[in-house]
């Protein structure tokens, strides 16, 4: 059951306390793809500039990710920059330049249309729309959105997210979205904006499920060391589809297991716990299929009651 992935592929410079990286592959489909594509199969929707290299399409297609609907056109990679305080719960942007992305447009090649999953990376809620509109055989889609949208796109991003079987984002911007300083009740205002699913992250200190009748939450994992928190809200979003994708859940046919989609949660805090143990992308050039059902059962342990 494949999943097409619509967002960014860029470059980041990146700065935490345990070291740096001057300039690494980064962007939310790169995390969402990588994460995904442990359990099903994953196509992406992006633009890169003429200086992406060649070793990182390599990694990208070595993980039988699809990249026909990634473009190449003349310019440079997005890119952005940033640097973690010591706690890294703040980071500070040095740099955002959009560069070739300031004019991507998706593109959906052949057979793309017919995936019965799609995860809409942080971009424009227009452009989301418009890829949303194209696809034909829909079990399962939504997506992601940030403060830039919900402040200044909000009619945009509310007409958007109108058709969307599910939400996910963190919990300052369910705040702001739903105008509400106390998470329930900005969950019941989300909920009643379209989407029946809402996942809202919270970092360190894990996630929660909502929809109509059910409340579901999870505790971040512990690690010893974070050396990067880039993209681990992108791999929480890999995780939990990729799990959905594998099962074969079909939320607008009726065929709707809620324990599926509290695994889901589980398998992806399990991803974005992954991606903060190595700079950028790194950690998944030695991961396993293995390590991950390992550390879902150690999260299974942990929360049993």
């Amino acid at each position: 059951m494949s999943i097409v992935v619509v967002g960014s592929v860029a470059y980041d410079a990146i700065e935490t306390p345990h070291g740096k990286r001057d300039r690494t592959l980064g962007g939310a489909a790169t995390y969402i793809a990588l994460s995904a594509r442990y359990f099903a199969p994953v196509s992406i929707v992006a633009v890169v500039g003429d200086d992406f290299d060649p070793a990182d399409k390599a990694l990208l297609s070595s993980r039988g990710i699809d990249l026909s609907g990634m473009e190449e056109v003349s310019g440079k990679t997005f890119f952005w920059s940033g640097v973690y305080s010591e706690d890294m719960n703040d980071r500070t942007t040095l740099a955002t330049d959009l560069n070739v992305f300031a004019e991507f447009q998706p593109k959906l090649p052949e057979g793309y249309p017919d995936a019965p999953y799609l995860l809409l990376g942080n971009i424009q809620p227009a452009l989301q729309r418009g890829v949303h509109s194209q696809m034909k055989h829909l079990r399962f889609a939504g997506g992601d959105t940030m403060n830039f949208w919900i402040r200044d796109y909000r009619d945009e991003l509310l007409e958007t997210i109108r058709t969307w079987d599910f939400l996910l984002i963190n919990d300052s911007e369910a705040k702001m979205l739903a105008g509400e300083s106390n998470l329930r009740k900005a969950a019941n205002k989300i909920l009643a904006m379209g989407p029946n699913t809402l996942v809202i992250k919270r970092g360190e200190y894990g996630a929660m499920l909502f929809r109509e009748d059910a409340l579901f939450v999870v505790p971040g994992y512990l690690l010893e060391e974070v050396f990067d928190p880039t993209g681990a809200g992108d791999c929480f979003a890999g995780g939990f589809v990729g799990y959905l994708a594998q099962q074969g859940f079909d939320l607008r046919h009726g065929h709707v297991d809620p324990q599926d989609l509290h695994r889901a949660v589980i398998y992806g805090s399990v991803m974005g716990s992954f991606c903060c143990e190595e700079f950028g992308v790194e950690r998944f050039h030695t991961l396993t299929r293995q390590d991950i059902d390992q550390r879902f059962e150690e999260f299974r342990r942990f929360t049993a009651f």
